[in-house]
């Protein structure tokens, strides 16, 4: 068996997320049909991040385990050939040692929310974007943001269907930034840590967004943090602004 580390890049628009999925497609399938054409065997993928549906990835490692021989730049090429028409496309692959995992080995991730701060309509990133038409004060959202950084209890920002055992997580980055681009002001906000909660950073955008518009005083983000309760939740952001952007491995492997 060989081992191949897939980086995918993916819109997640019409799948039900990155895992296999009993009611809709999902990318974890679209990749795996497309390398039983290839190689004739059935593999299963498993992958550094679980998207949520509708949630989009920039560099998303995965790996798989072949019996077949063949070159990394030919099974790429081939998978890229048989995923058409599906948006995703492995942009790298390499063989790894056996005791490598796209998952348990990784030791970061990495993730950006965009929002599009405008009041026209979204025509060429409609689906890539959340649009919040509300004039938003990024530098006011960065300041709030910093109260999430560190070590702490994030059951406000959990999904009630998370499936960690602990709702204890480190948050290593969480930077709000404001970007002029040719279709308009767009705010982004960074996020990063060795794992994540389930709609843990989309609760936390959504909630920054609030502090963006006013409605929520900046210090409220620390007392949300502090109920731990999700019930003190303002608001959990779409999914089709968040982007996976990157994992991180010991000695960048």
């Amino acid at each position: 068996m060989t081992r191949f580390a897939l980086t995918l890049e993916f819109d997640g628009t019409p799948f039900f997320g990155l895992q296999r999925q009993k009611d809709g497609p999902s990318v974890q399938q679209a990749v795996e049909e497309a390398a039983f054409r290839v190689l004739g065997e059935e593999v299963r993928l498993h992958s550094a991040g679980r998207t949520d549906a509708g949630v989009h990835a920039i560099a998303m490692r995965s790996h798989l385990d072949a019996e077949k021989d063949i070159k990394p730049y030919r099974l790429m090429e081939a998978l890229n050939a048989h995923l058409r028409p599906d948006p995703v496309a492995v942009t790298h692959c390499a063989i790894v040692p056996d005791d490598w995992h796209a998952r348990f080995s990784c030791t970061g991730r990495s993730y950006v929310y965009r929002i599009a701060n405008r009041r026209a309509p979204l025509t060429l990133e409609r689906g890539r974007l959340w649009q919040v038409p509300q004039e938003l004060d990024a530098q006011a959202m960065h300041r709030a943001a910093q109260a999430l950084v560190g070590l702490h209890d994030f059951t406000t920002f959990r999904s009630v269907h998370c499936q960690s055992d602990s709702p204890v997580k480190t948050l290593d980055r969480l930077d709000v930034e404001q970007v002029a681009t040719p279709m308009g002001t767009e705010v982004r906000v960074h996020a990063e840590a060795r794992s994540f909660l389930h709609h843990q950073v989309r609760s936390m955008v959504g909630c920054l967004a609030l502090v963006g518009m006013g409605r929520w005083p900046e210090v409220r983000m620390a007392e949300a943090l502090a109920a731990r309760d999700r019930q003190e939740l303002g608001l959990n952001a779409p999914p089709h602004g968040l982007y996976f952007v990157s994992a991180s491995y010991p000695a960048d492997s």
